[in-house]
């Protein structure tokens, strides 16, 4: 861990996918951000993910209570519901975010009301607002479209901006198009989709880690990945708990057969 710089983890990888017949996919990036003596987690994931979240952390060698700061992006079960397993940390949300999740209908919407509901009186919570510097030069900026109050962080050191933009583009399609498949506004997504991209191409190696995908970087105009993904289902079609099918979600030619069909 370094004074002068950021190192990122991805602890869980996103997917960039949606369900088709069983509601939401839920399956969003979870990061580690480590330096200028913080240990912090950029969103935390769904109810799935929790094993898996303690299990990841402590292959790294850290408990929940060594997390010292959380940075949810928004609102959404996805990305904030575990919030409740870093209840030692600093808990930093938008202002304007959380404000508009208390008033969301409840059984509604993806915002999980009693999660929320907690988190309004919690006393290590930090509400923050546009241009705020939530960690040692790491910035919050509004970025409303997917949800009113989204906020992306940019993490800055002498090498390069990380830029992390939760569901504001939630995937290389979004950012490529500059337009998203769930959006409360399309015009304010554009917007923020343009301060994304002008933060992304600000300094050469500047790193892009949204909420649904891989980490991404820009050169000589072209996107390329950084890592590989992983994503696949373990089926039980047979007759015991022996038998079973793996379903791979990362090969394009099931997505052409699901596609067709």
């Amino acid at each position: 861990m370094s004074d002068d710089s950021y190192d990122i983890d991805i602890v869980i990888q996103g997917f960039p996918g949606k369900s088709v017949c069983h509601g939401g996919l839920g399956w969003s990036t979870v990061v580690l951000l480590r330096g200028h003596g913080r240990v912090a987690l950029v969103d935390t994931g769904t109810f799935g993910m929790r094993r898996m979240l303690i299990e990841r952390l402590a292959e790294r060698g850290l408990a929940p209570k060594d997390v010292t700061d959380v940075l949810l992006t928004h609102s959404h079960h996805d990305h904030s519901v575990n919030w409740t397993l870093f209840r030692h940390a600093r808990i930093v949300i938008g202002a304007t975010e959380l404000d508009w999740s208390l008033g969301e209908p409840w059984g509604e919407t993806p915002v999980p009301e009693l999660y929320m509901r907690e988190l309004s009186r919690w006393p290590s919570l930090a509400r923050a607002k546009d241009g705020d510097e939530v960690l040692p030069a790491v910035f919050a900026h509004m970025a409303p479209g997917h949800t009113p109050g989204c906020l992306v962080y940019v993490a800055h050191d002498r090498r390069r901006d990380i830029i992390f933009t939760g569901d504001a583009a939630k995937n290389r399609a979004e950012l490529l198009s500059r337009s998203a498949d769930m959006t409360d506004s399309a015009e304010q997504t554009r917007q923020s989709m343009a301060m994304i991209w002008e933060f992304w191409r600000r300094r050469p190696g500047n790193i892009l880690v949204p909420g649904h995908d891989l980490p991404m970087t820009q050169q000589d105009g072209r996107t390329s990945y950084i890592g590989r993904r992983e994503a696949a289902i373990a089926t039980w079609y047979g007759d015991n708990l022996e038998q079973t099918t793996l379903i791979e979600l990362t090969r394009e030619r099931v997505a052409a057969v699901l596609a067709a069909g």
